[in-house]
């Protein structure tokens, strides 16, 4: 969610409605009862006093005293709270004090912890690769192993949920934790006193040179840390001989709007638009690229898909109106409202919607919320209905809604950033690589087949070595192919040769992530991914470039 600046202020500066929201905890105005009355059907009946500038703390403090059951008064507040909110937009929200590191840690690029990378497989947590530099890699934890108790709590094999086990191994940084690992191999259980740290969280997924002249860098979040991963990402790509750069930003739902900007301020000249803010009671604000950017003359392609919301919004806006680059994909999620962060003075929080943004052009892309939040967040599957997912043609836009670029291309407000080239949805016959997919049938497949054979696979020595040089036998795949039956997934039909790329793709793919990470994932991926092959062609059309400046 977007939020333009993190703010610790004063209660008494706020707005009228967070003062509401104060007084409902303060709980210094009783009921005034007025006398007791009886009516023939048994029921008790009291006159209650309302103060008319502080109703919902009287209210609440009616149902505390007088309700059948007891109820508490904290519990009461709090989604008096969450309820005012959701009734305004489906963007402001409240974080009480318990949620509020796990809310905001991520987005500061930071959290305290073992340091792992883990998944639950068959109700047991497996370490997928210790967190470089962390406490667990310092300690000796290696990728395939299995942590089967946490300080006395047992939690393999006893359906504990991830969030559950996160709980556990998540604390204060200096605080330790014992953990028991179970490693292949290795008879007796092992035994492990991790001191918890500060763990990157990192927004970067990957960067990485395609080709000899082509670099890719991957953004899954906006936080406090993107900018200069970002560059860090950009100066090695460079330095490895990057001429043209594909952004992807699909499921990229958003983060810090200073983030965002930073990120565009290297793909801009100085002085170029990249958004402005407005609000009923904030001024109208510009933010403009400030610096002699990265990246601001080099051909840049942006990815998008209906996940990308947001922070992600403002940068494809930018490129695009600014006719800096190309954005490929489908059109974006579209949330056009910025949140102000505020923390109450119990630890707790309010993000608050405080302003709209704008592209260049003066475009708000914003989408409709009025339909209630459940339509909002479920639009997706209306535009699947509409065919939008796979034809542009069946996209409807306002024309009272349309703008221009600098050079004459025609764009539209009212939801979301459409792109340059529409990519659609894959429609083709993956009936069963869905049904593989969706089961988890090839992540489980793919993480047994690693531990396994993870001692011949690292003789591929790194990322690049086990792309170019791992191929999955005919034999492997059909064990997979077994693997899924035994489980209840069976084709319906003989399957495709597409199909059969498409599985055989995620398998390497997901093999190579558990022993070499992002680098011998997403180029995997990759080579059976439309929207990136259309990015590659784009950047190889010097006609449709010539239109950019």
């Amino acid at each position: 969610m977007e939020k333009d600046r993190k703010t610790y202020i004063p209660l008494r500066t706020l707005m009228p409605l967070v003062l509401a929201l104060v007084l409902l905890a303060g709980f210094y105005m009783g009921l005034r009862l007025r006398g007791p009355g009886s009516g023939s059907t048994g029921h008790s009946f009291f006159s209650v006093g309302i103060d008319r500038h502080n109703k919902l703390n009287d209210v609440i403090n009616y149902i505390h005293d007088a309700y059948v059951d007891t109820v508490s008064r904290e519990e009461l507040t709090e989604e008096g709270i969450r309820s005012l909110l959701r009734s305004l937009d489906p963007h402001s929200s409240y974080i009480p004090a318990r949620d509020f590191r796990r809310v905001n840690d991520p987005l500061m690029g930071s959290f305290e912890g073992i340091g792992i990378e883990f998944n639950m497989i068959k109700d047991t947590l497996v370490v997928i690769h210790p967190i470089s530099g962390g406490p667990s890699e310092q300690a000796g934890i290696m990728p395939g192993d299995r942590i089967v108790m946490v300080e006395d709590s047992l939690i393999a094999g006893v359906s504990k949920s991830t969030e559950q086990v996160r709980e556990l191994l998540l604390g204060e940084k200096g605080t330790r934790v014992n953990v028991t690992i179970l490693r292949s191999g290795v008879p007796d259980l092992l035994s492990f006193e991790l001191t918890r740290d500060k763990i990157p969280s990192h927004s970067m997924d990957i960067a990485y040179m395609v080709d000899d002249v082509t670099g890719y860098i991957r953004l899954n979040k906006f936080s406090a840390t993107t900018h200069l991963e970002f560059i860090e990402g950009l100066e090695k790509l460079r330095h490895m001989g990057m001429q043209q750069m594909i952004l992807d930003l699909r499921g990229n739902g958003g983060g810090f709007l200073d983030a965002a900007i930073q990120v565009a301020d290297e793909l801009l000249e100085p002085g170029e638009l990249i958004v402005y803010t407005d609000g009923r009671r904030r001024p109208r604000t510009y933010a403009r690229a400030q610096h002699q950017g990265r990246w601001q003359d080099q051909p840049v392609v942006i990815l998008m898909d209906e996940w990308s919301a947001s922070a992600s919004e403002i940068i494809a806006g930018a490129v695009q109106d600014n006719d800096r680059g190309l954005v490929v994909g489908r059109r974006s999620f579209g949330k056009g409202l910025v949140q102000e962060q505020v923390q109450l003075n119990d630890g707790s929080a309010i993000r608050l919607t405080v302003a709209r943004y704008y592209t260049p052009t003066g475009r708000s892309i914003q989408k409709p919320y009025d339909e209630g939040e459940e339509a909002y967040f479920s639009e997706f599957m209306q535009r699947y209905h509409n065919g939008e997912l796979i034809s542009p043609d069946s996209i409807r836009f306002d024309e009272a809604l349309r703008f221009e670029t600098p050079a004459g291309r025609t764009v539209y407000g009212g939801g979301g950033i459409m792109p340059d080239i529409f990519v659609p949805l894959d429609t083709g016959d993956n009936t069963f690589f869905n049904l593989v997919f969706n089961q988890g049938h090839i992540y489980t497949f793919a993480f047994e087949y690693a531990d396994r054979h993870r001692a011949s696979l690292e003789r591929h020595r790194d990322a690049r070595g086990f792309v170019a040089n791992f191929h999955l036998d005919n034999r492997s795949y059909r064990d997979f192919l077994d693997f899924a039956r035994e489980r209840g997934s069976e084709p319906s039909t003989p399957i495709s040769s597409e199909t059969e790329a498409l599985i055989r793709a995620n398998l390497k793919a997901y093999i190579g992530r558990n022993i070499f990470g992002a680098e011998a994932f997403f180029p995997v991926l990759h080579t059976q991914d439309p929207a990136f092959h259309r990015a590659m062609e784009a950047l190889e059309n010097d006609e449709l470039l010539a239109t950019l400046r």
